[in-house]
Parts: structure tokens; sequence; C-alpha cells
């Protein structure tokens, strides 16, 4: 029995939704008007986190086939592992996005549903099933699905999308290619072999490490922007500057040694650069207050 759950959170790719749960439980602290209200709270937040679960779990189904090749994926993904059938991944799927959406309905609103389904749709169709299989800069598109949890918790809480909320967004949009990148660098082989056409694999190595510096360059200031509305305080605005700094170095190294160890050290640390950044966030805005917008 433990092993058929392990199998079906495996599904959902846990870390991931971490991530995404994280940033939108932050935007709901950060407006503030739901933290008063501890059951719709926890509601929401159950919904977010099905969103995230429903989208990567029809994700591994339809992309059953790549991973069945990929070196990274076939020993460590129930699908290739035959765990689960993918009849059942697929019925797992939809019924976690049926759920997510039909909680949002009930304890929040008619948009923070849309945004939901709509988070669903595009990670599974748009990005999985057209844009990854036809284009190098499938993630830089694709990346929106995974940032639109600040919109949705924003939304759920109000029934409309700040601009703190659409800064978030993009903080995490921009922040999807450095991290995606970095690790296709390190199995660009697995994605030939695959035949999926991840920019390192079309435009080569260095192509694929300056556009990480690029992405980098623009994500850092723009971690800074909530400071702007007053969101976060000094705990955010000096923590942000310090971890941005540290993602800056770890692109420089890699545009320097050129190697799979400082791609795969990027990799690790852009997931626990956007961890920190939220937690110092959500941290900042407990302690200083609501934003400004």
């Amino acid at each position: 029995m433990k092993s058929v759950i392990a199998s079906y959170v495996n599904l959902t790719k846990p870390t991931i939704v971490l991530l995404f749960s994280l940033t939108g439980l932050t935007a709901i602290v950060a407006e503030g008007s739901m933290v008063h209200q501890p059951i719709r709270f926890a509601m929401v937040i159950l919904a977010i986190t099905l969103t995230a679960c429903s989208a990567n779990a029809l994700n591994m189904f339809f992309d059953r086939d790549i991973d069945e090749v990929m070196k990274r994926t076939r020993k460590k993904r129930a699908l290739p592992l035959k765990q689960i059938s993918p009849r059942s991944a697929l019925i797992f799927g939809l019924v976690l996005g049926v759920m997510a959406i039909g909680i949002l309905l009930y304890y929040a609103n008619p948009l923070s549903a849309f945004i939901g389904a709509f988070t669903i749709f595009f990670y599974v169709v748009i990005y999985t099933l057209y844009l990854k299989r036809r284009t190098p800069y499938n993630i830089v598109i694709g990346g929106a699905a995974g940032a639109t949890a600040p919109l949705m918790g924003w939304a759920a809480a109000t029934g409309h999308i700040s601009l703190l909320a659409w800064i978030l967004f993009l903080i995490i949009f921009v922040w999807t290619p450095p991290h995606f990148w970095a690790l296709a660098l390190v199995i660009k082989e697995d994605y030939r072999e695959a035949k999926v056409p991840m920019l390192p694999v079309v435009s080569g190595d260095r192509r694929t490490r300056l556009e990480i510096l690029w992405y980098s360059l623009l994500l850092i200031p723009l971690t800074l922007a909530p400071t702007l509305i007053r969101a976060g305080g000094t705990t955010y605005l000096v923590s942000g500057t310090i971890l941005g700094l540290i993602f800056l170095r770890q692109t420089y190294v890699l545009l320097k040694k050129k190697d799979n160890k400082s791609a795969y050290m990027l990799f690790g640390y852009s997931i626990v650069y956007l961890l920190l950044l939220f937690t110092f966030l959500l941290v900042g805005t407990v302690t200083h207050g609501t934003p400004l917008a």
C-alpha cells in the first residue's frame, strides 16, 4: 500500500508542487484578508496544491513515451517503471483537476477557478503536447503555467489580480528558463535521444549558457520590485539581494567553467533560491504588513 501511495505521489512531482504552493501561499498572506478565514484559507491552499498535482500527473501521462527513453526518468518515474498504469495516471490527474476547480468555485470565485483550469490546460496541452516537442523555447512560453499560483491565490482572496501578484508571476516566469536550462545542459544527450528540441540540443551549450546569464540579469532586479510597493520590507530586500548575488555568481561560474558540475549546481541552487526568496517575502510581509498594491 505504501509503495502504491508513493508511486502516485511521485506522479505529482512533489518538489514542483511545493514551490507552486509556496508562491500561492505567499500571495494570499500578502493580500491578508483570507488569513482570518482559516477554513477558506486552507481549502484554497489545497486547491492550489491539487492544481499543480493534476497538471504534473497529466504531464507524466502524456510524456510517458519520452520518459521511457530518457535515462534520468525511466528509472525514477512511476509510469516507465510500470508502478502505475497509464489509465490510472490519466484518471488520477483528471480527478485532481476537477477537485481543484470545484474547491475554488465553492470556497473562492470563478476567476480563481478559471486560472486553475487555465494552468492545467496550458501546462498539459500547450506546453506538454505542443511546445515541448516543437521549439527550443518551449520552457520560456510554457513556464507561464508554473507561475500562476500567485495570480490564483490573490484572485481567490479578492476576485481580482493586483500589481504585486503580477510581479510575483513575472519573477517565477523569468526564473524558469535559467532553472530549467541548467538541468538541460546536464542531460542534453537524453533529450537528443528522445528527440526533444531543448535549447542545448538545438543551439548548443554556449548559446544556452549565455541565455541563462541574460535571464538571470533580468531576474535579479525583478525580484526586488516588490519592495517598491512596500512588500516584504527590509527582511526581503536584504535577503533577496544576497540570494540574487549568489545566483549571479553561479551563472558566472557556469559561463566560465562550462562543465556539467557547474550546471547542476546552478540547477540545485535555483530551487533553493526560489524557495528561500518566497519564504523571506512571506516572513517580511508578516513582519512589515501588507503591501500598497
